[in-house]
């Protein structure tokens, strides 16, 4: 059974156009002596939709937060598990069992009390594509994790020529030194992101060997960890996810269940938000 779809956006003080509050300024005065008013003007009216708000999507959410992103929209119809707790950002005492977007929109809006923050408790695929893309976004951050949802979404950026940063693999890792951006066509060394060239080119036609794709990619270069196998196993993994068995993406229907560190996938998070408000405020190079 689908789980229920969702669309809210929090209420917020409308500024008058071009004008800041001197509050909200403040409260990014670092960020701005970086990149001046006009760059913390350009992130105050842009716009982010993060697509998974996982281990990777909850942290990239929060950089860009407290980078001055003035509107994210946050997709996923996930609820919070214990096994997050390692490393997700809003999994803690009392968010167990509560949507993941909802519970990250909170935390948002304790950042910067003036942004906007609007939920979408959904699950990405063809069905949903067009309506979670809308409105459109100035940059999309890919941290989905099921693979058929993230070549679509991809394919459909693509296609739309719209600007987008994608996450690969994070889990079975260790080291976030490994971590490191590159266009999709042109990394290295990351299991996922050679799997999803490979559908990329065979179900939409999409990429030439070694020539760039124009999706800027996260990745870590580190080889695979294999999963070991717990005490409480008892001869097979056992899930306690709070969706359980929800038919579009759980743990019985994985291969394997591989581990994950607090360290990869928060680096991961923080990259992708830093590569999204560069790209925001013109000083990307890809």
């Amino acid at each position: 059974m689908s789980p229920p779809e969702h669309h809210d956006a929090l209420p917020f003080p409308a500024p008058l156009p071009g004008v800041m509050k001197l509050s909200t300024q403040r409260r990014f005065d670092r960020t701005a002596r970086l990149i001046g008013d006009s760059g913390l003007a350009k992130l105050a009216g842009s716009t982010v939709t993060v697509f998974g708000v996982g281990g990777v999507g909850s942290f990239a959410a929060e950089g860009l937060a407290r980078a001055g992103v003035g509107r994210i929209i946050l997709v996923d119809f996930d609820r919070v598990c214990v096994t997050n707790v390692n490393r997700q950002i809003h999994a803690m005492k009392g968010t167990l069992g509560k949507s993941k977007v909802a519970v990250m929109a909170e935390r948002l809006l304790q950042i910067n009390p003036d942004m906007r923050v609007e939920t979408r408790n959904e699950f990405y695929n063809e069905r949903s594509s067009a309506r979670l893309l809308t409105p459109e976004p100035d940059v999309i951050i890919d941290a989905i994790d099921n693979v058929t949802a993230k070549i679509h979404l991809l394919a459909t950026a693509i296609r739309e020529k719209l600007r987008i940063v994608s996450a690969m693999g994070a889990a079975a890792r260790m080291d976030p030194t490994c971590v490191k951006t590159a266009d999709l066509n042109l990394t290295s060394g990351c299991g996922l992101a050679r799997e999803v060239r490979s559908l990329l080119r065979k179900n939409y036609g999409i990429g030439e060997v070694n020539k760039p794709i124009g999706v800027t990619a996260i990745y870590s270069n580190e080889p695979a960890i294999t999963p070991v196998p717990l005490a409480y196993d008892n001869g097979g993994f056992e899930c306690v996810c709070p969706s359980g068995d929800n038919g579009l993406h759980d743990c019985d229907s994985r291969i394997v269940i591989n581990g994950s560190s607090p360290f990869v996938p928060s680096v991961f998070g923080m990259t992708a938000a830093s590569v999204a408000v560069r790209m925001i405020t013109g000083t990307f190079q890809p």
